[in-house]
């Protein structure tokens, strides 16, 4: 009976399985979606800061010209961000491996100017939010997270 427990192990029982997996990469696609709208918000409201108030003799809130820079700034690289996570979200979306996802990832961020380990964190946050409640495809879908993250940093 013992050796029979242990080949069920042995052949992958008891773990993810390669539809939780895809459920899995499915969700993580999602959580990515979440990060890139909160990156987008965010864009949005530092461009909203630095718009000069018709009127307003002093120029605006942010009227100092560095600060305007710097708001801006912020802006693009939080808009740039969300579209490189949007484009993540759709590599996951695809058929393929951790090891090819991870590549065309970095790939995509090396051509926006990113270096591909930034892109770690969000893949972690968007696998603490995932919105299913599958535990299976929540653990794959963690799994996954923490391969690309490595895969990225590497």
């Amino acid at each position: 009976m013992e050796d029979a427990t242990e080949a069920d192990f042995a052949a992958g029982m008891g773990g993810p399985g390669p539809e939780d997996f895809a459920n899995g990469a499915a969700a993580l696609a999602s959580g990515l979606v979440r990060e890139a709208q909160a990156l987008a918000q965010t864009a949005a409201a530092l461009r909203s800061a630095v718009a000069v108030v018709p009127g307003d003799p002093s120029g605006g809130p942010l009227s100092d010209v560095r600060r305007q820079r710097a708001a801006l700034q912020a802006a693009g690289e939080a808009a740039l961000r969300a579209a490189l996570l949007l484009e993540a979200s759709e590599i996951l979306g695809g058929e393929g491996t951790a090891e090819a996802w991870a590549e065309r990832i970095a790939t995509a961020a090396r051509r926006a100017g990113l270096l591909p380990a930034s892109l770690a964190a969000p893949l972690r946050a968007a696998s603490l939010s995932l919105d299913t409640d599958d535990g299976a495809a929540r653990i794959a879908a963690t799994v996954l997270a923490q391969q690309l993250a490595g895969l990225l940093r590497g």
